[in-house]
């Protein structure tokens, strides 16, 4: 399996980087295979199928895949609007795209039948355990029949990387580079018997709708760069102040998230759109709305470099999607989880009416801003002392954003089973003071409790009972009591999870894992390094907190 990369400062057309290839790598067919990477523009595997004299460009509905536990009717949804758009591209240019139901190496034997390609090209996946399995299992079968499978990069994320050092370099390397431009013809698609490719040529997947209020955001390259172009023109001014509020998130933040998951856009797309940006305003007079553009395109750029800094934590260390990253926190949580808790914190019906509006704006929209979302995962990992597989799967379920590098990390570190972590409880009572101070999304997303002064809309258990017909609402039925004591459920999980941390094979594991996966910006000390190399380095400015998707800065209980 070769993989090509593409170096910084590369003057980027492609025949610069595919004439030098060995001619026997161009066969008669290509098989162009998309995967999360549903665009024409920078897409190096597509502009190296261009060179070949037919393509086949296909998507592969995977039930082991779409069809998964992590995966939702909203995602394939967004999928669907996205190849909706790619379909459209690929005519455009002479060409087109087949979409066929199936497991993915039966389908390739079959299109081998059909068509006798002796070429795959497609981007490398970080995906989750589904993906990988598969991506073996192609491997595999391109061994066995002699076909050559070419993988190109399309993000900072270095398979089989042997240490931490020096990977912010080849992050640089990979991703501030010129996007590659779309090839503007491509080469015909080989003739095929439809007979032959069975009954499933068109996806005939359960639930690719279900938008009912119009709420889920849509997918497609074009849906893409308008959200960017928004961002980076207008809405993204406030993004460094206004994306910590569930209020003001929507608005402010990029929403380009999706569209990075399922690869509509690429990461050096947005960097490079960013870097033109940065250019205007820095060219603009001094004032303030010129300060909070630099330093908000500043935090978003920062965000950007540890999108892939996660990303490479599964992809180093796969086992994380399933296992405790310290195993020493083996038996934590396990034997006492509880389904009325989950299935209380997973339907928003905690007590705890910021909790609870959170989760039902995410499963209305399938999108929440980092701070809530790491409310959420807090409040599960805590007062409700869940383990963080299940909640994680439900969560995964409802982002349109799934990113499985991302959410895993996420969700073990939120839960302090990653060693290395501070260890952060949010409390929903202040942080609704602080972040929704109005109740105005509260009231939004529990209507039940519309009524209520903002005296009591946050801690509506404190309401007097004789109070409680006078503002409509009755605690216990039209809306339910507080799941637990947060501050006792609270106090009770930080000191379990301290006695864990102090152990000494928790200790010594968390050592392994900051030295796998650990920033090499921060200022802890790396195994064999002297005291002075680790402050020197902790001296140097970071590119920003690494805690992309999530914020673990909120208060403690």
């Amino acid at each position: 399996m070769q993989v090509f990369e593409l170096r910084l400062g590369e003057r980027l057309t492609w025949p610069s980087v595919a004439n030098s290839m060995p001619t026997s790598l161009h066969p008669a067919t290509t098989l162009l295979w998309f995967k999360r990477d549903l665009r024409v523009d920078d897409h190096a595997a597509l502009c190296a199928a261009a060179e070949a004299p037919n393509v086949l460009p296909v998507f592969f509905w995977e039930r082991a895949v779409h069809g998964a536990a992590d995966a939702s009717p909203r995602q394939r949804q967004f999928i669907a609007d996205s190849l909706g758009v790619l379909q459209q591209a690929l005519v455009n240019r002479g060409s087109g795209l087949l979409q066929l139901q199936g497991d993915a190496v039966e389908l390739l034997a079959t299109l081998h039948a059909c068509c006798g390609f002796e070429r795959i090209v497609s981007h490398q996946e970080t995906g989750n355990a589904a993906t990988f399995e598969r991506d073996r299992r192609v491997a595999q079968w391109c061994r066995d029949h002699s076909v050559v499978w070419d993988e190109y990069t399309q993000d900072g994320v270095v398979r089989r990387l042997r240490s931490r050092n020096g990977w912010s370099k080849r992050w640089d390397a990979r991703v501030r580079r010129l996007p590659l431009a779309a090839p503007e013809r491509l080469p015909p698609m080989p003739k095929l018997d439809a007979a032959a490719l069975g009954s499933d040529v068109l996806p005939r997947l359960d639930g690719t709708a279900g938008d009912t209020d119009g709420l889920w955001q849509r997918g497609g390259s074009v849906a893409a760069c308008a959200a960017l172009d928004g961002f980076l023109s207008t809405r993204g001014e406030t993004y460094r102040s206004g994306m910590s509020s569930p209020l003001t998130g929507p608005d402010v933040c990029s929403r380009i998230s999706p569209h990075l998951a399922h690869g509509t856009l690429s990461l050096s797309q947005v960097v490079a759109a960013l870097g033109r940006r940065r250019t205007e305003v820095q060219a603009e007079p001094p004032s303030p709305s010129r300060s909070r553009w630099l330093a908000s395109l500043k935090s978003f750029e920062g965000r950007l470099y540890w999108h892939c800094h996660f990303m490479q934590k599964l992809e180093s260390d796969p086992r994380i999607e399933f296992e405790n990253m310290v195993r020493g926190f083996d038996g934590l949580r396990e034997a006492d989880f509880s389904r009325e808790h989950f299935e209380r914190w997973s339907a928003g019906q905690t007590g705890y009416p910021l909790v609870d509006a959170c989760m039902r704006m995410l499963a209305a929209t399938g999108w929440l801003n980092f701070r809530m979302r790491a409310m959420l995962v807090s409040f599960a990992a805590f007062p409700l002392w869940l383990h963080w597989r299940e909640p994680g799967l439900h969560l995964a379920r409802l982002f349109t954003d799934y990113e499985p590098g991302i959410h895993w990390s996420q969700m073990q570190m939120q839960s302090g089973t990653t060693g290395i972590n501070a260890v952060r409880i949010y409390n929903p009572v202040k942080q609704a003071h602080d972040q929704d101070p109005d109740g105005v999304f509260v009231r939004r997303w529990c209507p039940e409790l519309s009524e209520l002064p903002t005296e009591w809309l946050f801690e509506p258990w404190k309401l007097p009972v004789g109070l409680q017909s006078r503002f409509g609402v009755s605690l216990g039925q039209d809306y339910p009591l507080p799941v637990v004591d947060f501050a006792v459920a609270a106090r009770t999980a930080k000191a379990r999870l301290t006695a864990f941390r102090h152990s000494d094979a928790v200790r010594r594991e968390a050592g392994e894992v900051m030295q796998r996966h650990g920033s090499r910006k921060s200022g802890i000390r790396q195994r064999g390094e002297r005291p002075s190399a680790a402050l020197a380095r902790s001296a140097r400015p970071a590119a920003a907190s690494p805690q992309l998707g999530f914020d673990f800065d909120g208060e403690s209980a």
